[in-house]
């Protein structure tokens, strides 16, 4: 007896509707259900994307460089908590070539206030970064050419503390495309040469020890 090619789709489609439901069902106890394997992928996944940067910045000045170019992360339990790596140039002006800055930068902002109309302020912001120029007429330890104690400081290295500001724009969901953010923000900071100069020699004025800078952050994630 031949059957009929209708009964046959029909029988193909029934197949296949219990195959796909088994294969649903299967991915469901799996999810439901995770085995060591699973979860130990899943933290393994969770680690790594906490290597990806949550945004980027650019700065103007602030003793890292006439500019600097930077990403870093956000966290705490209000993104309270910044952290940034920035690579900066300074021109040669006078020298004999342009020099490339590195800065490792902590920030902290203890509250934001809400100013309506997707705007919101930071009304503090404070931290420390170590910045470092690459040239060989930079050192760590004081050469030999110099008396003992004769400069105390190291001119490869600097830290530096600082205080600012920030305003920040959240974009409409609709019209984001790489940020969902926007933030600029002024710094007035210190290195640690700037103020102990400022403390032993009493004729400074906070023009001569505090750096004025600007920047613009973009938040990604």
């Amino acid at each position: 007896m031949i059957m009929k090619w209708s009964t046959i789709k029909y029988i193909l489609a029934g197949m296949l509707f219990i195959l796909c439901g088994q294969e649903i069902a299967a991915q469901d106890s799996i999810c439901s259900h995770p085995t060591k394997y699973d979860k130990r992928v899943h933290r393994y996944r969770c680690h790594w994307e906490k290597l990806i940067p949550t945004h980027t910045k650019i700065q103007f000045a602030g003793n890292m460089g006439l500019l600097s170019f930077g990403t870093g992360w956000d966290y705490g339990k209000k993104n309270q908590w910044e952290t940034d790596i920035f690579l900066g140039f300074i021109p040669k002006y006078q020298s004999k070539r342009t020099k490339i800055t590195m800065t490792l930068k902590q920030n902290y902002m203890p509250w934001s206030l809400e100013l309506g109309k997707g705007f919101s302020t930071e009304p503090l912001s404070c931290g420390l970064y170590f910045n470092t120029v690459f040239g060989d007429q930079f050192w760590v330890h004081e050469p030999d050419r110099y008396p003992k104690g004769y400069y105390g400081f190291s001119s490869r290295i600097r830290s530096h503390i600082f205080l600012g500001q920030r305003l920040t724009y959240d974009i409409d969901p609709q019209r984001r495309y790489t940020a969902k953010s926007i933030t600029v923000f002024y710094e007035l900071s210190t290195c640690d040469f700037h103020l102990i100069s400022a403390v032993t020699n009493r004729y400074l004025r906070p023009k001569d020890y505090l750096s004025l800078s600007f920047g613009i952050k973009l938040q990604l994630l």
